[in-house]
């Protein structure tokens, strides 16, 4: 699970880091994640390397299976990655 080298496809890149600690912490791999939620590996690096943005179905999905509390979603999925200028 390597951090992408790519330049984020998103407007506003997210910082996806305490998500990935979470499902290391839960699942181990990405791909065991990935199965539990339905959705292919490719698609979720993708969702955490900022290349596509999380479609809600997947988000509400991830939540529910990595036990995120509501009032912690946003520490998840919404913080703002802050970038070297």
């Amino acid at each position: 699970m390597g951090v992408s080298k790519k330049k984020p496809s998103v407007a506003t890149p997210l910082d996806y880091s305490k998500l990935r600690g979470r499902i290391v912490e839960k699942f181990g791999k990405q791909g065991a994640f990935a199965n539990a939620i339905g959705w292919s590996e490719k698609s979720v690096s993708e969702w955490l390397n900022n290349q596509k943005y999380w479609p809600h179905e997947a988000m509400i999905k991830a939540v529910e299976v990595l036990g995120i509390h509501e009032s912690e979603v946003g520490a998840y999925f919404f913080t703002v990655m802050i970038q070297d200028s």
